[in-house]
């Protein structure tokens, strides 16, 4: 009888983990499409480094200082880093006005520049902010040229749940990527 009563207790136990399914989340463009003609400048974006703490898959929120929880439930889609790099990649092709942007590496394609990120920062507060801070790096092909800079992006989350958050850290990689975008801007400039 008492084993009987363990495995109907263990079965109960498993069936209730079973049924929490995680959830995947995803950066996104949000950048404004760019109010000139197209340009012609073509952009690599690459490598993208991020913290330590935050490079997994699961959401890492801030709950108190030099405190953070791992939400085994809610998800990345994809590595931390790609992630960042698609989306600054999509950022960039509408605030420069060109679909020549990529985050990796393609046959045949010689970008004019390449952008090199390291994720300092990429904090999530559920309800109240999220913050990104990156030094990047925009070098030209032509002649090796650099412009770097740092820019630290904070945006409120609209709401408690996961999607405001992932949204939030969205529009803060769009704020990155305008700086990144001016930077080139300026230096195609200063080229022609």
């Amino acid at each position: 009888m008492a084993h009987r009563l363990n495995a109907l207790l263990a079965l109960v136990l498993l069936a209730g983990c079973a049924s929490a399914k995680p959830k995947f989340y995803t950066l996104d463009s949000t950048a404004l499409p760019a109010a000139a003609l197209s340009s012609h400048i073509s952009v690599m974006v690459g490598p993208v480094s991020v913290p330590a703490s935050v490079d997994q898959p699961q959401f890492v929120v801030q709950v108190a200082p030099n405190r953070v929880d791992v939400d085994e439930f809610n998800r990345w889609a994809s590595p931390l880093n790609e992630s960042i790099a698609r989306a600054l990649a999509a950022d960039l092709s509408s605030q420069l006005g060109t679909p020549d942007v990529t985050a990796a590496p393609l046959a045949n394609f010689a970008p004019q520049y390449r952008v090199a990120v390291d994720v300092q920062r990429f904090e999530s507060v559920k309800g109240q902010e999220a913050v990104v801070e990156a030094v990047w790096v925009v070098r030209s092909a032509a002649g090796g040229q650099t412009r770097t800079g740092r820019t630290v992006a904070r945006e409120p989350v609209a709401g408690d749940g996961f999607d405001a958050l992932a949204a939030a850290h969205s529009r803060a990689l769009a704020r990155i990527s305008a700086d990144i975008a001016a930077a080139i801007q300026s230096e195609a400039r200063a080229k022609s």
